[in-house]
C-alpha cells in the first residue's frame, strides 16, 4: 500500500503543475535525457525551472505554436532525447491533437504530453480554457497512457514514470494549489488504482482534484453510517480493473467523481469495466455536456456539482438503485 501524506502534511497545499519544471530539472541533475518543449508558457507551466537549475540547452519554447512544439518534441525524441512538452491543456491536447496523433502516437514516438491549467480549477480564466475533454481525447489514441496525479507527490511520481516508460504518456496537471494527499517520497505505477480508504458500502473512484473531494465525502457519509472506499484512479489507461472491479464486487454500487466531462473519461472507462467484469449501479459526477465558466475553484465545484456534497448525493442515488437503502 502507498505512504500517505501525514495529518500536518495533508493541510498543506501545493498545485501539481508546480511539479514539471522541478522534477525535470531532477532528472536532467541524474543524467535522463530529458528535454522540455514549451509554446511561450514556461512560467506558468514551470518549464523555465528546468532551465533555471543550468539545463537552459534542454529548454526550447517554441513560441504561441502548439502544432509546432509537438512536431519539435517528436524531431527531439527521434535525437535519442525524452521529450516533454508544455503549454496549458486547452491548447496543449486540442489544438495540436493532429500531431500528438498522427506524429506522436502513430510513430510511437517517446514524447511525453505534459500541459497544466486542465479543468475548471483554472477559475477566472473562463471556459475557454478550462478543458475537459483532454483526458477523452488521449484516451481514444492508441498507444497512449494517460496519467491525472491527485497532488503535487503524485505529479512527481507521474513525470517520473513517463520519463521511464517508452513512447507516450499524457500527464495532466493542474493550475490551483490542493491539499497533499500522499507522502513526498511517494512511488507509483502506471496501470494501478490505489484504495485510499476502506470501506464496504460504496465504491468512489476519482482522481486528480476530486481526490480531495472524495475523501471529504467520504468523512461526510461515515457520519451517517455509510462506509466509503475510496480508489485513486491515478492511472486513467491502463485503467487497474481488477483492484476497481474488487471493490464493485464488495460493495455493488459506485460513484465516479472527475474534474472532466462524464463522457469518455474515467467515468466511461470505469463503466465500461463494470458493463464487463461486474454490472453494478454507477453515478458519475463531473461536467455534463456543457462548457465551464470564470469564477474561484472552490466556487466553480459546488456550482458544476463537483463537490463533496455532490459526490455524497450521487452515493444516494448508486445505493438506491442498488437497493441498499
Amino acid at each position: 500500500m502507498v505512504k500517505l501524506a501525514s495529518a500536518e502534511a495533508a493541510t498543506q497545499k501545493k498545485a501539481t503543475r508546480a511539479a514539471l519544471g522541478a522534477t525535470l530539472a531532477e532528472l536532467a541533475d541524474a543524467g535522463v535525457p530529458v528535454v522540455a518543449v514549451d509554446a511561450d508558457l514556461t512560467g506558468s507551466t514551470t518549464t523555465k525551472k528546468l532551465a533555471d537549475a543550468g539545463h537552459g540547452d534542454r529548454l526550447f519554447n517554441c513560441g504561441i505554436a502548439e502544432q509546432n512544439m509537438v512536431d519539435v518534441a517528436a524531431g527531439l525524441s527521434l535525437a535519442g532525447n525524452v521529450a516533454f512538452t508544455g503549454s496549458f491543456a486547452v491548447f496543449g491536447t486540442g489544438r495540436a491533437y493532429d500531431q500528438i496523433r498522427n506524429t506522436v502516437c502513430y510513430s510511437n514516438l517517446n514524447v511525453k504530453i505534459a500541459p497544466t491549467h486542465a479543468g475548471i480549477s483554472v477559475g477566472p480564466d473562463g471556459g475557454s480554457h478550462q478543458m475537459l475533454e483532454d483526458v477523452s481525447l488521449m484516451r481514444g489514441l492508441p498507444g497512449m497512457r494517460v496519467l491525472v496525479p491527485a497532488d503535487y507527490a503524485a505529479a512527481r511520481a507521474a513525470i517520473k514514470l513517463a520519463a521511464a516508460t517508452p513512447g507516450p504518456v499524457y500527464v495532466r496537471m493542474g493550475r490551483a494549489a490542493v491539499p497533499c494527499v500522499y507522502d513526498d517520497d511517494v512511488e507509483l505505477q502506471i496501470g494501478h488504482a490505489y484504495v485510499l480508504r476502506e470501506g464496504a458500502d460504496v465504491t468512489i473512484v476519482a482522481n486528480g482534484v476530486e481526490i480531495r473531494e472524495a475523501l471529504a465525502a467520504a468523512d461526510m457519509l461515515a457520519e451517517r453510517g455509510v462506509s466509503a472506499e475510496v480508489i485513486d484512479a491515478f492511472s486513467v489507461k491502463p485503467l487497474d480493473g481488477e483492484t476497481i472491479a474488487a471493490s464493485l464486487v464488495k460493495t455493488r454500487c459506485a460513484v465516479v467523481a472527475e474534474e472532466h466531462s462524464v463522457v469518455g473519461g474515467l467515468g466511461s472507462a470505469v463503466c465500461e469495466l463494470a458493463a464487463q467484469a461486474c454490472p453494478v449501479p454507477v453515478e458519475l459526477v463531473g461536467m455534463r455536456d456543457r462548457f465551464g465558466k470564470s469564477g474561484e475553484f472552490d466556487e466553480l465545484l459546488a456550482y458544476f456539482g463537483l463537490d463533496a456534497a455532490a459526490i455524497v448525493e450521487a452515493v444516494e442515488k448508486a445505493r438506491s438503485r442498488a437497493g441498499l437503502c
